[in-house]
């Protein structure tokens, strides 16, 4: 502590050889016998000037940082913690670095305790309790806080509503071979191409509560508007021919509740840990025993081309959902993760077959899925972050029993849809955020290409 009256005290003496230098440099100019030699010394002087003035803030400012952190220790045994706000950090952090200015001379000694008023310290930053220091310190910026809403959750937000709508774009193009195999070589018959064609919009509301610094509900309710445009080669018998036919329909989707539960928050390297709970109600139209509309049978009265009268928004079936997702912050990049298990529960149906013709009651157990995906986002500003993040989902095979059968696992039923996404999150206003996300199918299983865009509202 000694060098620092040292240092205020070496300023102020080059301060004075400057000033008695500098008539004698008036003079010499005006009598026109400046020397080189006075000209490098005013010049190394007032580098040295500089650079002592630029030390001397730096010495001011952590003077400032130790005396807030004895006032932080004081406070935290008087059972009050101070804390500068956010906002003025900056406006300190310039009064102190200001080039060409002297800072102010720091304290001799350490400053008194503040004052346990909350009203008298409200205006300098100070925080009135010790939670409401713990709660400036662990409050995120907006983009962070964006970003954690839409991986995991977000606690500190007692009410949002959020409207999205969302495009999905599905092309599937799958050849066809009417015929067999002479020896295993030459194919006998006509080749045909199907195309299946779909697009789906999704309109989406919900409504997440904050209920307490730990836990979160959340209520999803979708609309669900689906065009299938179907085409078949072959049509008739001739390989050239082509049949096409569309169907389309509308209506309310599965509604789906969950709960997110805070099982740790972020502490040095372990990220925010939330779990995810949540539960699905079949209230869409289940795909099961929808009629199907036959387009063309062939000689022996077997369907060639048929296609179903309506299309389905739901699966008809009650699913649960539990899941683990996980938010890292490392400035200036977000980590986030999740991972988690779909189980669907078994259900009968009074009619599982699509032939018009026939009813055949059954029951359906769709196959469990697992998800898991991972990524990492950006905050460019206060306002704005960009993310990329990539997501699998598995399904196992669906299986069905007719009333009075066994059950039969159904060919095809499994998937392996991921993807690939690209997101951006804007602050537009205090309470309005603008998300936008643009996914990329990687198999055949994803839709090509899915668009959605959100608000959320908070009040």
């Amino acid at each position: 502590m000694k060098s620092t009256p040292i240092r205020v005290r070496r300023p102020l003496a080059i301060a004075l050889g400057l000033a008695l230098l500098w008539p004698t440099v008036g003079m010499a100019q005006d009598s026109g016998q400046i020397t080189a030699e006075d000209r490098a010394r005013m010049q190394q002087l007032l580098q040295e000037l500089q650079s002592l003035k630029q030390a001397y803030a730096q010495e001011v400012r952590r003077l400032r940082e130790l005396d807030m952190q004895i006032q932080a220790l004081q406070a935290r045994v008087a059972g009050v913690a101070p804390a500068i706000a956010p906002r003025d950090a900056p406006q300190v952090a310039a009064q102190t670095e200001a080039p060409g200015s002297m800072p102010p001379a720091p304290p001799a000694g350490p400053s008194p305790p503040p004052i346990a008023s909350p009203a008298s310290r409200g205006d300098e930053g100070y925080a009135s309790t010790a939670e409401d220091a713990q709660r400036a310190q662990d409050t995120d910026s907006r983009s962070v806080a964006d970003v954690k809403q839409q991986s995991t959750a977000l606690f500190n937000r007692r009410l949002t509503l959020e409207n999205g709508i969302s495009y999905n774009r599905y092309d599937r193009k799958q050849v066809t071979l009417n015929g067999f195999l002479a020896l295993d070589a030459i194919f006998l018959g006509n080749i045909a191409i199907e195309n299946v064609e779909s697009d789906t919009v999704n309109y989406n509301f919900a409504a997440r509560w904050g209920l307490s610094p730990r836990l979160s509900l959340n209520l999803d309710v979708p609309y669900i508007a689906r065009k299938t445009v179907y085409q078949k080669g072959g049509a008739g018998g001739a390989a050239a021919a082509i049949a096409q036919e569309e169907t389309d329909g509308h209506g309310l989707g599965d509604i789906s509740a969950s709960a997110n539960w805070k099982l740790f928050g972020e502490r040095g390297p372990w990220p925010e840990t939330v779990l995810n709970v949540g539960v699905t109600a079949p209230t869409g139209r289940e795909p099961y025993g929808i009629p199907w509309r036959v387009l063309e049978r062939d000689s022996d009265n077997f369907i060639r081309f048929a296609v179903p009268e309506a299309q389905p928004t739901g699966n008809g079936l009650w699913q649960a959902t539990v899941g683990l997702s996980a938010v890292k912050t490392t400035d200036p990049a977000i980590l986030f993760g999740n991972v988690g298990y779909v189980r669907s529960f078994a259900k009968d149906f009074g009619d599982l077959d699509n032939n018009p013709d026939t009813t055949n009651p059954g029951r359906v157990e769709l196959g469990h899925a697992f998800y898991f995906g991972a990524g990492v986002a950006f905050a460019f500003n206060e306002r704005t972050s960009l993310s990329i993040s990539f997501s699998d989902r598995l399904n196992a095979r669906a299986r069905t029993r007719y009333e009075g059968g066994d059950w039969v696992k159904l060919i095809g039923s499994d998937a392996n849809a991921a993807t690939m996404s690209l997101g951006v999150t804007h602050a537009m206003t205090s309470n309005a955020t603008f998300v936008g996300v643009l996914g990329i199918g990687l198999t055949p299983d994803a839709p090509d290409f899915n668009l959605t865009v959100k608000v959320p509202y908070s009040l």
